[in-house]
Parts: structure tokens; C-alpha cells; sequence
């Protein structure tokens, strides 16, 4: 009797092991079968290549580029009116416009194609990257395209032909104004596959000033969600932009295609793999609390008279 509910346990474990489209742990269940992150290789190959993102930034090991100069923005102070839809995995907001990004070692001029964040469970962590081994409770991934393409697949099958800027989210006190278009949007897209008009924003409204945005993190990486195409040149944002926690936990609400709640949508860190992180001159290395205290008690010791 007891190997039968053995067997019978193994024959189920398998049975709920996983098949079909690609998912998030959080949205798994043995009713909706689906590959879980460590999985996704099953829905495509590129996911198990040695290049993937996100990645752990420790910033002591990265390296000084002084061709990192603060990025140029154009037209990100245009205001349109997108599409925004929960697609099932994340929101996702299409750019219409010719908004672009150059400079800052960038190879040529990229165009915005479509923003969408990622975030964990009512304003618990939920980036992807992370910094120093911190997690922060979103992020935001601005997708760009070199100029010359006309569409994502085919920028894709180039080795640098997206381009995506990722900034980071920290709870304040206070609701950020800028965000009230967004945030009111999520109320008509709970529901999987949901869309709607955004009333009128400009990309410059959701993120940092430019003089804020000299810090960044420059790597090669790919894809965050399959096919995971190693086409993307990275650069990470230092300064957090700030949400209080009822706007954080605003997106908590939204719901997976099988109705469970849309939370936790990030992937688990992928290895370095010997790649270089790069960081603009502006960018801060970090020093571990048990060395600062070493060098304060050295300061300390210094200045004590003989």
C-alpha cells in the first residue's frame, strides 16, 4: 500500500511537472500547466545560453567606462497616448512615436518600442536586477530598437539591436503625481489580455530627471522573458524613482490568464558568466558595512592623540 501512494505521488508530480507556455513560479498550478522559469528553456533554447538576464550588479567588480557620458534623449518629452494591456505576464505600454536614445556608448541611435515593469507581491521585492544583492519592489524596462528596424524579431537577430534601459522603484511617503495616469489605468486591465487607452503621458513624466540619470550600469545581456534573445545591450539605472505603497501595490491587483494573482512576475538571477559590468563615471561602488567600519576605526585610531 505504501509504494502504490508512492507511485501514485510520483505519477502525479509528473503529471504537474510542467508543459506547454512559459510562466512565472507564482502563476503555476497542476490547473495550468506550464514551464516555470528554470524551465524556459523547454519553450526556447536561447534560454539556457550563457549571456542571460537579469543579473546580481556588484558594484566593487565593475568597471570604470568613461565612455558611459550621460545618454542623449530624444523626444521623450513627447506626450502621446498608448495602448496599455495586461498581457498576461506584465503591463505593457506601446510607443507610436519617435522617441530615441544615443550616445552614452551606445553603438547608434535606438528607438522606444514598448515599456512594461516588473514587481513582486503588494510592494514586496520584485525587481529583476539587482544591486549589490538588493532587491528593489519594481522595475521598469524602457524597450528600445536600433533606428534602422522596422520591427522587434528583426532587431532581435542582431547581436546589438535592442537596446533596454532598466530603472529601479523604492517606496515613499508620498504618491509620485506623475504616475496617478498609470496607476488609474491598472483599474481597467485586472483581467488577463485587458486593454485600454492611456490618457495622455510622456516618457519623461515616468522616470528620473536626465541630471539624475548620469549613474547607470552598462552590460551585455538578453531577454528577460523568452524567447530570450541575446540582443540587448543593458544599462541599469542607479537612482530608484519613487511610489508609495499603495501605487506599488496598485499592480498587485492585475490577474494571470488563469485568474491567480499577477504578483512576482521577475525572473531569478541569471550567472555572469564572466561578463564585464561596465559603470559610467557618475556611478557609486559601494563598500561593504564591515569595511567602512574597518576604515572608521582607522580614522579613529589615527586621530587619537599620542
Amino acid at each position: 500500500m505504501h509504494q502504490l501512494l508512492i507511485l501514485y505521488l510520483a505519477c502525479a508530480w509528473t503529471l504537474c511537472a510542467g508543459s506547454g507556455d512559459w510562466c512565472y513560479q507564482s502563476e503555476f498550478s497542476c490547473d495550468h500547466q506550464c514551464n516555470v522559469p528554470e524551465n524556459w528553456d523547454h519553450a526556447s533554447k536561447n534560454c539556457a545560453g550563457r549571456d542571460q538576464s537579469p543579473i546580481n550588479i556588484v558594484t566593487r567588480k565593475t568597471v570604470k567606462d568613461d565612455r558611459l557620458t550621460p545618454l542623449k534623449f530624444q523626444n521623450y518629452q513627447h506626450i502621446f497616448r498608448g495602448l496599455i494591456k495586461n498581457n498576461g505576464h506584465s503591463v505593457q505600454i506601446g510607443i507610436s512615436h519617435p522617441s530615441t536614445i544615443s550616445g552614452g556608448g551606445l553603438s547608434t541611435t535606438y528607438k522606444a518600442v514598448q515599456f512594461h515593469l516588473h514587481w513582486g507581491s503588494n510592494g514586496g521585492p520584485g525587481s529583476e536586477h539587482t544591486i549589490d544583492g538588493e532587491q528593489y519592489p519594481m522595475e521598469l524596462h524602457i524597450v528600445h530598437m536600433k533606428s534602422q528596424y522596422n520591427d522587434l524579431p528583426t532587431a532581435l537577430r542582431d547581436r546589438e539591436g535592442v537596446a533596454v534601459l532598466g530603472f529601479f522603484y523604492e517606496m515613499s511617503n508620498s504618491p509620485n503625481r506623475k504616475y496617478e495616469t498609470l496607476i488609474n489605468a491598472l483599474r481597467n486591465i485586472k483581467s488577463a489580455h485587458g486593454n485600454t487607452t492611456l490618457s495622455p503621458i510622456a516618457l519623461a513624466e515616468l522616470i528620473p530627471p536626465e541630471h539624475n540619470m548620469t549613474s547607470y550600469f552598462r552590460y551585455r545581456g538578453s531577454l528577460t522573458t523568452p524567447d530570450c534573445s541575446e540582443s540587448v545591450v543593458w544599462t541599469v539605472f542607479e537612482n530608484p524613482i519613487p511610489l508609495s505603497m499603495n501605487q506599488l501595490k496598485a499592480f498587485s491587483e492585475l490577474r494571470f490568464q488563469n485568474g491567480k494573482p499577477l504578483v512576482k512576475n521577475f525572473r531569478p538571477l541569471q550567472p555572469l558568466n564572466g561578463r564585464v559590468v561596465f559603470r559610467s563615471a557618475g556611478a557609486a561602488v559601494l563598500i561593504s558595512s564591515s569595511l567602512l567600519m574597518v576604515a572608521l576605526a582607522l580614522v579613529l585610531e589615527l586621530s587619537q592623540p599620542n
